[in-house]
């Protein structure tokens, strides 16, 4: 599949963008009209540049307001028209989108519109390019790609053709299979985007929230493999206008609009294998009635397969100073179970969960046992720097991020130490693929302590049961849709349907990731940005990939078999709970109707509770160290959620503990 990109869809000069573009592997590109016009290089340098990059010149746009006008106008359509086309040649380009009419059609008649966009056609001729004819969601008498391919076989003139944009096309909830009969010649090129459902006029829903494939809930793969078996052949390119990227670093960004591709090319060529057409159809190129996997004129790459993964298999948290941390830990009823024999690492666990904290300096370049991430150089105590993920094939899901453009994570390792596969994830967290193994035991932790291996039988006893059940990780604002897709294509974790949370500093989005056995559940906070300094504790870590600085906690939550019974027990031994209100447990009340014996319980112990058809919830969270807390989890029944309600009163608690602490201080 050639690959494209508009420069539309990036920040920077234009230079700056093709070299991004160059940069990120894509085939070719776009140039947005607005780019070239405010650029100081010719035509001519843009030609070279392009070559000299390794690009091709695919499209030239927009090119608007052409059809459905009075002769006078169409006069002067013509002649700016005219214009560009001298101008595609010096720039060695021959396609041009034309949309549909907005501002100035005047007149509601095809066979006009045919007439006058024959009289382009020929024109274009006359110049050797070609004009793709796109049907914007909003034009005034042109909105449906049927309509407009309709005009094209009208005219019937070689140098006009389709262009088929998905927004516009899945946006206003178009059926993509007629796509299929139409005449490959005719599709003179293919955008896509991808974009979240929203209730707005689909004007501004365009101009600024499309998004990367992949990024959004349009049904992408789908009309992918309408254009495939249609036998279209051409790029197929992004045209996203997103106000978020194009503020965002320039080769970042290209970065993971490749990686859109990458993914979307794979989900195409998994919905063509999924949905074959029927064996008596026959398709170019190939016999009608061929047995097994179709061929297309267009080749679709795909990546190494992997399972998602099984579980967490460990947690990391970077600090500076840990005794904190070893404090909270231990009050948790964590056990130590020693450092790391080579680096300066400690090993902590409850049953099967895991948690290392590192005390290796981020900038030192170094990195230890199971993580220990370079790239997110904590400006606070403490923060989430690494996590396990158990998987099947570590380095068949290794190669498959690595192809998804995942920057690789090396790790120092010595005679007989476990190597790990990793890579960094969009905000810095490092990402590290473990071998699971069916005991829930985890081999590399023979390197602490005494040099033993935990066995099932060690792992008996108090919080036996206890594993990570999710991990809650803050994401810098302009690179939330890119962490989404990251964790989808790599890790085939499946996004949930977004909320939103007050929180006393902002509105706090979070996206929910998880496999479908729920043994991983990562869940994305895009949270409000610092103001100002923020109170110790609350001033989150810079990344040194963004420069951003996270202002919101992340945490990593452990379940357990019997919370009441951790939560006493972690009392006896010294733990400081956040007072939850005594508003709170009266609203439990009323919308619970709560056994008095158990909400005298909840409130006694500062325990958090909420319940739906499917079962209960039993949670309570600890202060923050750093940018770090920790929660305390039961699940009952099928109880499938992560206590929603309870959220705003745990920012707000949080917020008044951490406000208070500076007050002390």
């Amino acid at each position: 599949m050639r690959t494209g990109i508009a420069t539309v869809c990036l920040a920077g000069t234009l230079r700056e963008k093709m070299q991004a573009c160059a940069a990120a592997g894509f085939d070719g590109i776009e140039i947005f009209e607005q780019d070239l016009v405010t650029s100081p290089l010719s035509p001519e340098d843009v030609r070279k540049l392009a070559a000299d990059l390794g690009l091709t010149l695919d499209l030239y746009q927009p090119f608007r307001d052409f059809d459905s006008v009075p002769e006078d106008l169409l006069a002067a359509n013509l002649r700016r028209a005219d214009a560009k086309f001298r101008l595609m040649s010096r720039l060695g380009m021959d396609t041009m989108l034309l949309c549909s009419n907005v501002g100035t059609a005047t007149i509601d008649d095809d066979e006009l519109r045919a007439a006058q966009l024959s009289r382009l056609a020929h024109l274009a001729g006359d110049h050797g390019v070609k004009v793709a004819y796109e049907a914007l969601a909003w034009g005034k008498y042109v909105n449906d790609y049927e309509h407009s391919h309709r005009l094209v076989d009208l005219v019937d003139h070689p140098n006009l053709g389709t262009c088929l944009d998905s927004f516009h096309i899945l946006s206003r909830d178009w059926d993509t299979a007629p796509i299929e009969a139409f005449n490959p010649e005719k599709i003179f090129f293919v955008q896509v985007a991808d974009a979240p459902k929203l209730s707005m006029d689909v004007l501004s829903w365009s101009r600024h929230y499309r998004v990367f494939p992949g990024e959004g809930q349009f049904e992408l793969a789908q009309f992918m493999g309408h254009v495939v078996r249609a036998g279209y052949t051409g790029p197929v390119s992004l045209e996203v206008f997103n106000d978020v990227f194009r503020q965002s670093d320039v080769e970042r960004t290209a970065v993971d609009a490749m990686r859109s591709l990458i993914w979307l090319e794979e989900q195409s060529a998994a919905w063509l294998e999924a949905n074959p057409v029927p064996a008596a159809g026959g398709v170019a190129g190939q016999a009608a009635g061929t047995p097994g996997r179709r061929r297309y004129p267009m080749e679709l790459a795909t990546l190494p397969r992997v399972a998602e993964p099984a579980g967490f298999n460990f947690a990391e948290v970077r600090a500076t100073d840990t005794a904190a941390l070893e404090t909270l830990l231990g009050q948790l009823g964590f056990t130590s179970n020693g450092r790391h024999r080579t680096k300066n690492v400690q090993l902590w666990t409850m049953g099967h969960a895991r948690v290392i904290i590192n005390e290796e300096p981020a900038a030192s370049g170094t990195v230890a046992t199971a993580g220990a991430g370079t790239a997110a150089a904590p400006a606070v105590s403490a923060s989430i720097s690494a996590l396990g993920f158990d998987v099947d094939s570590p380095v068949i899901a290794a190669a498959r991020a690595q192809q998804l453009k995942a920057p690789a994570v090396p790790r120092k390792s010595q005679a007989n130490e476990e190597i790990f596969q990793g890579f960094a994830a969009p905000d810095s967290t490092e990402i590290f693929l473990c071998q699971g193994n069916p005991g829930g035991t985890a081999a590399w932790t023979r390197e602490f302590g005494d040099g033993l291996e935990a066995t099932a039988a060690d792992l008996a006893g108090g919080g036996a049961g206890a594993v990570i059940d999710h991990v809650n990780l803050a994401q810098p604002w302009q690179h939330f849709d890119e962490a989404v897709l990251f964790y989808t294509s790599a890790l085939a974790l499946e996004p949930q349907p977004y909320a939103e949370v007050a929180s006393p500093t902002g509105l706090v989005r979070s996206q929910v990731m998880l496999t479908q056995d729920r043994g991983v559940r990562l869940v994305l906070n895009l949270a409000p940005l610092l103001q100002q300094e923020a109170p110790a504790g609350m001033s989150g870590t810079t990344t040194a990939a963004t420069g951003q600085r996270r202002t919101y906690q992340e945490h990593v939550a452990f379940a357990v078999d019997d919370l009441v019974a951790t939560a006493r027990a972690a009392r006896d031994r010294g733990l400081d709970f956040l007072q939850i209100p005594a508003n709170y447990y009266e609203d439990l009340d009323a919308r619970f109707a709560l056994d008095p014996e158990f909400l005298a319980t909840l409130r006694e112990l500062n325990l958090l509770y909420d319940r739906d058809a499917d079962g209960e919830f039993l949670h309570f969270y600890t202060a923050t160290v750093g940018s770090v807390f920790f929660e305390m989890v039961e699940r009952r029944g099928s109880y499938d959620g992560y206590g929603a309600p309870n959220a705003p009163v745990r920012h707000a608690v949080q917020y008044d503990h951490e406000h208070e602490l500076t007050r002390r201080s």
